[in-house]
């Protein structure tokens, strides 16, 4: 009787251990998880070459920059932009100590200045994927992007390789418009570890340059002196242009823009 008990006991064990397996969920989601919503709290860690907006780590400043963004929208849906300036606050800067130049010179060629205070190249990426080449057919954008991204420690190719997107971005957006590329600009009063790191960038992305549709063009020497300083009337703050520093960008490019809209 005992040895059927035991027997029967060993049955039930296993048979109960079956059951549990059997009703088991399968493991992992049954489902794809829902995209996102809203942006996040926070900004992850950031590769150059993944787009995301500026500001995400604070709702006031993203904010201000969804509005800017939304602004510059509409501005392209409106259309007639033959030359797009796009870039940071360097670019921007066009429309503050560059005005009466952008009037005199751009403004007849039917120029949008499409800069952006802060951008890095994935703020860039993220504005060209979230409408702002909506509705616009330049012959030429001007495109100078990456001196947000350098810091005293960073990586040269990686931070190239955030410009090679913006490139590749505008030309599936725009496949029939021209882009002159502008090597970064230097900064710093002397020479330091930012005009290396520039320098080694420049020197990569340099190679985009087709001879076709993609030029690029460094005049960043223009706004050294002789012994590689940087002069306050040039740059103010060693990093934007004053008005006689965007007066040399306008110069420097002038013979390779007229060339490329024709």
């Amino acid at each position: 009787m005992s040895k059927r008990i035991v027997c029967y006991g060993i049955l039930a064990v296993f048979f109960g251990i079956s059951l549990a397996w059997h009703a088991a969920p399968a493991a992992g989601p049954t489902t794809a998880p829902s995209p996102p919503t809203t942006l996040p709290a926070k900004a992850p860690p950031q590769d150059p070459s993944v787009a995301v907006p500026q500001g995400v780590e604070k709702t006031s400043k993203r904010d201000s920059y969804l509005k800017q963004h939304e602004d510059l929208v509409n501005f392209a849906k409106a259309g007639h932009i033959d030359v797009m300036f796009l870039g940071d606050s360097i670019t921007a800067g066009w429309s503050g100590p560059g005005k009466e130049i952008w009037t005199k010179t751009y403004a007849p060629l039917h120029a949008g200045n499409f800069g952006v205070g802060g951008d890095e190249t994935q703020n860039v990426l993220w504005r060209i994927d979230n409408g702002e080449t909506v509705g616009i057919h330049p012959k030429v954008v001007v495109l100078m992007i990456g001196t947000n991204n350098v810091k005293p420690v960073c990586d040269p190719k990686a931070i190239a390789g955030g410009v090679t997107a913006v490139v590749k971005d505008l030309r599936a957006k725009l496949p029939d418009t021209k882009i002159l590329l502008l090597g970064i600009f230097p900064r710093g009063q002397k020479a330091d570890v930012y005009r290396d790191h520039i320098k080694a960038i420049n020197t990569i992305i340099a190679k985009l340059d087709d001879g076709k549709t993609i030029c690029y063009l460094d005049i960043g020497d223009k706004f050294l002196q002789p012994d590689g300083t940087i002069a306050k009337t040039i740059m103010a703050d060693f990093l934007h242009p004053t008005a006689s520093g965007y007066k040399i960008w306008a110069e420097a490019m002038h013979d390779k823009l007229d060339e490329m809209l024709k």
